[in-house]
């Protein structure tokens, strides 16, 4: 049987209220304002001027100049949550309806904030883990070469060489996204038997380390990925956004995720859907500190 969906849209203000809380569950959301993408997407254009000015003689021949422009594309693409409830829902007020509605309304806004990281960083679909080839080749871990080797007992000497090779390219680093285990060991980092940073202490998150804006997230390295962590300019080499409408599904018919009828089982699916996207737009204002 098709499914039959009652179709309602979140209003803006749930919308925004939803997207509030990403900042506390994705490391984008925390290193980088978020910005409109339509559906349609957007191409941003990058300029680069290579090279110097150059001094030219009386009567000498200019040289041809090193600028260039290319745009990178983000085009969003679809993440889907969706979750079971028992019938009974659409038989109830909209008061009633409501902490459903909220319940929903947070898982929906942690799995959507994990999910913008681990594609974002890793290029691959959050539920499965698998390679996604719409964005593998967008993702952090595709396109940031400049790496630094994970050194556990020297995690600060790690940043410092990747804020280092950022700063060759004439960039400026403005964020840190670390793994759990790289704070960790950060707060391992003892000089003479002092602690070094005891800001991460017993499982502390700074949200500022040494003037750089930092936050500790698994999805660092989701489902066995070298990466450490991730140092460079989020504020102006990179961009993520996702567009405003959120469609809110009430599915009442059929078997929409695989776990049999609706109906025989006395349940409804609800299910929203985002549209996500990011673009790096200088692969080289970006480090990745990795394990072996």
């Amino acid at each position: 049987m098709a499914n039959l969906t009652t179709n309602l849209e979140l209003n803006p203000e749930l919308v925004k209220g939803i997207f509030s809380k990403v900042a506390g569950h994705s490391a984008v959301a925390a290193l980088c304002g978020e910005t409109p993408i339509p559906f349609n997407g957007i191409d941003v254009m990058t300029f680069s001027m290579d090279g110097e000015a150059e001094l030219v003689g009386e009567g000498d021949n200019k040289s041809p100049g090193d600028a260039s422009f290319a745009p990178v594309t983000i085009k969003p693409f679809k993440l889907v949550y969706q979750h079971r409830v028992t019938d009974e829902f659409i038989k109830m007020s909209d008061e009633k309806q409501l902490p459903y509605l909220q319940a929903f309304g947070d898982g929906f806004a942690k799995k959507i904030a994990r999910a913008i990281d681990i594609t974002a960083f890793h290029g691959v679909n959050p539920k499965t883990g698998q390679a996604a080839s719409a964005i593998t080749g967008k993702c952090f871990d595709t396109l940031v070469t400049r790496t630094v080797t994970y050194n556990a007992t020297a995690p600060d000497d790690n940043l410092d060489e990747a804020i280092g090779k950022i700063q060759e390219k004439d960039a400026d680093a403005t964020g840190i996204a670390m793994a759990p285990a790289f704070g960790t060991a950060m707060s391992n980092v003892k000089v003479n038997g002092v602690v070094q940073y005891p800001e991460f202490r017993f499982g502390g998150k700074p949200a500022v380390f040494a003037g750089y804006t930092t936050n500790i997230n698994n999805t660092v390295a989701f489902g066995g990925a070298k990466d450490l962590a991730i140092v460079g300019d989020f504020q102006s080499a990179f961009k993520w956004g996702y567009s405003e409408q959120l469609p809110l599904e009430i599915i009442q018919y059929g078997d929409p995720d695989g776990q049999g009828d609706l109906k025989r089982k006395n349940q409804i699916v609800l299910r929203t859907e985002a549209y996500i996207g990011f673009g790096i737009l200088n692969p080289d204002a970006f480090s990745r500190i990795i394990s072996e």
